[in-house]
């Protein structure tokens, strides 16, 4: 045979065998070259389909809606006027946080954080007295109400917006390490320490130190395995508090009341009418929610109790709204993200409205650009508003400091940090020390030229809490500038604990409680209260961002 002929026919089979090879991947449109294939450098195009709905979420699909008062302003503050504004599809959780979802985050920080850090566990405690009050006896719920079986199912109160962060950012880590041992990809550690808990951020940093029991197969033949990367989209989006105008939203529950475009029933309360009982035959004249009825009546008369609830109720009861959620009326406020400003429904964007944004980025080494760890430990934030309490800690050897016992009292605590830094740092005043293991963020400065602030269109700083209510530009005690108001010593906007009780740390609470009127369980009302403050009416749920298509595969 020609040897030529040989030869072509070699060729020709070796096309056809790449070509075949490649027909089975998908191709670029920009480039046309083929995803996933190792002989061009393996650029990965992982299947996904959706976003997993997180555990205890219910998906809220999002929409316009006219966020404000939809009640008479009967305190006359006329801090919520009407607006129209849109908001994103999200996820909100099902019911309150209760107090054994609680618990469970305490027993997990103080198995973890207790031997060596316990200031993380004394920090996460709620407020257990905010039950006492001077002329009532409520001894019996400072004792038991948190831990005690019998309220399991019932929401959580004593937590302050500070602490409901924080559970947040441990549900993120569990939520994600959950789902990496449920792929095969992490290794199982029952008794997980402070040097290698599983923190999202951290691992997605590479800067995790856990066990891995597999990694992933990676198209690039320099590198044969890989870690669990952002754009495979196995991770959730991180648990967080609402938004005041995704709460009120969600509350709401105008999806219910929809018919194509057209809302046919406008809503005082999470339910239909003008009234706080239930209209439907099987249930007529029962009450929708927990709340006060009137003066001193809290559940009705026995042997037919109103809402069968003296304080809170467990977090399943009564009706849920159209989006499935429940007691987004009554039973206790909730905390939402928002710094508090009586004008932000006039200045706030009509597309996602929020006041509070901080710009912050991860720190990040200067010579290898990996963002680093913290280390600090910090009790009690800056003020009395925390339980005071007396404990020792006595920091190993491991982490650069000896073995001395030093004694933390009062509401604040200072714990000396070694020479070189990795071990227990200095309390500060603002607030904003890390818990050992986490990415340390930072606010965005035009001190880092990498933040490119001087270049910037959309922002020129990091903190717009006070943009249009507040800032400079906004006040008439500033007419000279800032620095004038300085030397001249006059007075501010809001001058906090003078003539307001509104600061950059005052947040929204929405929504009734047990110990309000039937006015407050209107959606649309805005309180406010101190960031590092609580009450025995106040609880919180979670939140988490919707990506991608706002109603997913279902429709």
């Amino acid at each position: 045979m020609n040897l030529k002929l040989i030869k072509n026919k070699k060729v020709l089979t070796a096309m056809l065998a790449v070509l075949a090879f490649s027909c089975t991947r998908e191709r670029s449109p920009i480039t046309g070259w083929s995803y996933n294939d190792p002989t061009n450098g393996g650029f990965e195009k992982p299947p996904y389909e959706e976003q997993e709905t997180g555990p205890g979420l219910v998906l809220i699909e999002g929409g316009t809606y006219t966020m404000g008062r939809t009640e008479q302003d009967v305190t006359y503050e006329w801090n919520n006027v009407p607006r129209r504004v849109t908001v994103s599809s999200f996820y909100m959780d099902e019911t309150e946080v209760s107090n054994f979802g609680y618990l469970e985050y305490l027993y997990w920080t103080q198995r973890v954080f207790g031997p060596t850090f316990p200031d993380v566990y004394y920090k996460a405690l709620p407020d257990t007295l905010v039950w006492r009050e001077k002329l009532a006896y409520n001894e019996p719920y400072v004792e038991y109400y948190l831990r005690h079986p019998s309220y399991r199912d019932y929401p959580v109160v004593g937590v302050n917006w500070l602490q409901a962060n924080d559970f947040c950012a441990w549900r993120t880590d569990r939520v994600n390490e959950f789902i990496l041992i449920r792929e095969g990809l992490l290794e199982h550690v029952p008794n997980p320490s402070d040097q290698d808990y599983f923190s999202t951020d951290a691992y997605l940093a590479g800067k995790w130190q856990g066990q891995l029991k597999q990694k992933l197969p990676s198209f690039d033949e320099q590198n044969p395995e890989r870690d669990v990367r952002m754009e495979d989209g196995m991770f959730l989006p991180k648990y967080r508090l609402p938004t005041e105008a995704e709460w009120e939203y969600a509350a709401y529950g105008l999806i219910g009341n929809t018919i194509g475009e057209r809302i046919t029933d406008r809503r005082i309360y999470p339910w239909n009418g003008h009234g706080v009982r239930n209209a439907q035959d099987k249930f007529i004249g029962q009450i929708n929610a927990n709340f006060v009825r009137g003066a001193g009546d809290y559940m009705g008369t026995a042997g037919f109790l109103n809402d069968n609830a003296d304080i809170t109720a467990p977090v399943y009861s009564y009706w849920p709204n159209d989006y499935g959620l429940y007691n987004m009326a009554g039973n206790v406020c909730e905390w939402v993200m928002d710094v508090y400003r009586p004008n932000t429904l006039q200045d706030a964007d009509e597309f996602r409205p929020f006041r509070g944004n901080v710009f912050t980025t991860q720190k990040r080494d200067s010579t290898t650009g990996v963002a680093g760890l913290g280390q600090e430990i910090q009790t009690n934030v800056d003020g009395p508003v925390y339980q005071k309490y007396k404990h020792k800690v006595n920091p190993p050897s491991a982490h650069g400091v000896s073995g001395e016992t030093i004694e933390v009292t009062d509401s604040v605590s200072t714990i000396m940090t070694n020479p070189d830094g990795n071990g227990y740092a200095n309390v500060t005043a603002e607030g904003k020390a890390d818990i050992p293991g986490r990415v340390q963020w930072r606010e965005v400065s035009s001190a880092f030229s990498t933040d490119n602030l001087d270049e910037r269109r959309n922002y020129k700083t990091a903190d717009y809490i006070n943009y249009l209510d507040g800032d400079v530009n906004s006040s008439i005690y500033y007419p000279d500038g800032e620095d004038a108001y300085t030397e001249r010593g006059d007075k501010l906007m809001y001058e906090y604990a003078k003539t307001s009780l509104v600061n950059d740390k005052s947040r929204v609470y929405k929504g009734g409680s047990w110990r309000d009127r039937a006015y407050f369980v209107n959606p649309g009302t805005r309180r406010f209260l101190d960031q590092r403050q609580t009450a025995a009416w106040l609880g919180f749920r979670c939140a988490m961002t919707r990506l991608g298509s706002p109603v997913g595969l279902g429709k």
